[in-house]
């Protein structure tokens, strides 16, 4: 598939007329791994976000360890949306990274056909209790590597080895920040969880 036009966030943002799948996703990962970044970069209309400053109080609860920019965190939903061609409409759904916010976590992906699982080569380890989370909730997930700045580069089977995934499980490097490939992880998972729906049963 190739990318959708770039987005207009001057309007309201109307669904397109010719829209013929929309597909609920959800954009998940450990804390400050890039979610709200890469829903900014991808979203068509203006984006829904819950930010709010961290506190001194807060960074002893959230570690910053390793984020020295992170100045805020997301403390209920980013949301955006991203139509691809083939009439197919994406809804993205940030949720907040943090494992206390796992009740609203588990909201939020009501109704979701898939996760897109952000992490971070610098913090491979805080990305296992999310992907728990995922394959408890039963959806289909893709991988994506935001590759910050200063984080070690790997290859993908040494990522997936790392991981432990699944050879079915899409894994994607990206940057959040640049739109070609960050639309690219998101479109890879859309085609797994589309390859995961249940098929309608033959009517003959």
């Amino acid at each position: 598939m190739d990318s959708a036009p770039s987005p207009d966030r001057t309007g309201v943002g109307y669904l397109p007329a010719a829209a013929r799948t929309l597909m609920k996703l959800v954009v998940t990962g450990p804390f400050g791994v890039g979610k709200t970044t890469l829903i900014r970069t991808l979203s068509e209309i203006a984006t829904l976000h819950t930010e709010e400053a961290m506190t001194q109080s807060s960074t002893r609860v959230d570690s910053t360890a390793g984020l020295p920019d992170k100045t805020t965190t997301t403390v209920a939903i980013d949301f955006g949306r991203l139509t691809v061609p083939d009439d197919l409409v994406l809804y993205m759904f940030g949720t907040p990274g943090q494992e206390r916010f796992l009740p609203l976590w588990e909201d939020i992906a009501r109704g979701a056909l898939g996760a897109l699982v952000l992490v971070d080569t610098r913090r491979l380890a805080d990305s296992f209790a999310v992907m728990d989370m995922v394959e408890e909730q039963g959806l289909p997930y893709a991988v994506a590597v935001n590759r910050f700045p200063d984080a070690p580069a790997h290859s993908d089977e040494v990522l997936r080895k790392h991981l432990d995934l699944d050879d079915t499980t899409p894994l994607v490097q990206c940057d959040a920040r640049e739109r070609r490939g960050s639309i690219d992880a998101l479109i890879a998972l859309a085609e797994h969880a589309l390859t995961r729906m249940p098929q309608p049963e033959d009517a003959s």
